[in-house]
């Protein structure tokens, strides 16, 4: 792909972000919206190989019904009211179309499945792009509508998004897969605390950007596509391989690192609303995403010093990636637990 066209398709992603979380108008939100599944779709397929064209058509097929289905809720909506004014849903069909339309948006379960097969047809950098900048519009549309979404779908699909990106990660092997499940573990989250306090929704947001980035920036710069790569990886870069495993024990939410802070905030905000049962369901589904996350940290520093490998090492080039995106986002991502207390 020639530089001129990715910058108009990344330009173009941009613009509809910004066009949808700059919107009060729903058909300006859809507008944003459709400008942002049009210019990741070229970046989908443009390996011109059967999966990623597969992987193209099924993220067009899912987002143009969510599209659809938002497009549907909000004239629903403009029916009754007379304005297309976002903040003004007060239909309840309207309400709990729009709910749908968004958790399919953003892959929350059961309408999760499109998530981790477009991911794994796409190249890793794009695989960044669709968990990582694609979240943000729906999730302006969320905190937008925050008081009329409908608050029992909402935690229905936080519950099992939460167990369903457990268990599915449970049997991967392939590391854009995985994520793509962590993605999903990691939406429940954040759909579970989305009605009862939004700042903590924010925050979860910001760090779940900061590890998953940090987490594909890894991934980009050891070249690992599947568990064999990143358990071979020492013998590439010991120091980025040790790097992976920190990060992933903070995606899996380990104190004393970053990605404990969102799971203490919500389970202690859940817990104080009174909503135990919640809070012990998603408790005990970050076991279950931590035991692949422990996995794959496993994995990557098995080959670590004093250990040794029967197998060939690999040579050691200078790495090609740009480094600077990594260093930013590291230390946020490992370091961040110890300021929880002036953030409450």
């Amino acid at each position: 792909m020639s530089p001129t066209t990715t910058t108009i398709l990344i330009s173009s992603l941009a613009t509809g972000t910004i066009i949808t979380a700059s919107s009060y108008h729903w058909l300006m939100a859809w507008i944003g919206l459709e400008m942002n599944t049009l210019a990741i779709i070229p970046m989908i397929s443009k390996q011109h190989h059967p999966r990623a064209t597969e992987a193209a058509t099924k993220y067009f097929l899912t987002q143009a019904a969510a599209s659809a289905m938002i497009l549907f809720a909000s004239t629903t909506n403009t029916w009754q009211t007379g304005t297309w004014d976002i903040t003004n849903m007060i239909n309840p069909t309207a309400n709990m179309l729009l709910t749908m339309a968004l958790a399919m948006k953003l892959g929350l379960a059961p309408m999760h499945f499109w998530l981790p097969e477009v991911l794994q047809g796409s190249t890793i950098k794009t695989a960044l792009i669709i968990t990582t900048w694609q979240k943000l519009a729906p999730m302006t549309l969320i905190f937008m509508t925050l008081n009329n979404l409908s608050t029992t779908a909402l935690l229905t699909m936080a519950m099992i998004s939460a167990l369903l990106g457990g268990w599915g990660g449970l049997n991967q092997t392939q590391t854009r897969k995985i994520m793509a499940y962590s993605s999903i573990a990691h939406l429940g989250w954040m759909a579970a605390i989305t009605t009862i306090m939004p700042n903590i929704l924010i925050l979860n947001l910001m760090l779940y950007l900061l590890m998953t980035t940090s987490m594909f920036f890894v991934l980009i710069l050891l070249n690992s596509k599947n568990i064999k790569d990143l358990a071979t990886s020492s013998t590439t870069s010991p120091t980025t391989t040790t790097i992976a495993m920190l990060t992933l024990l903070s995606l899996g939410g380990l104190p004393p690192l970053t990605g404990f802070m969102p799971k203490w905030l919500i389970l202690e905000e859940l817990t104080t609303q009174n909503m135990t049962p919640t809070a012990t369901i998603l408790a005990l589904s970050a076991l279950l995403s931590l035991f692949f996350y422990l996995r794959l940290s496993y994995s990557s520093t098995i080959m670590l010093a004093p250990n040794t490998t029967a197998s060939k090492y690999k040579w050691r080039f200078k790495p090609t990636t740009n480094l600077n995106p990594l260093t930013m986002t590291l230390p946020a991502s490992l370091l961040m637990l110890p300021i929880t207390p002036t953030l409450c």
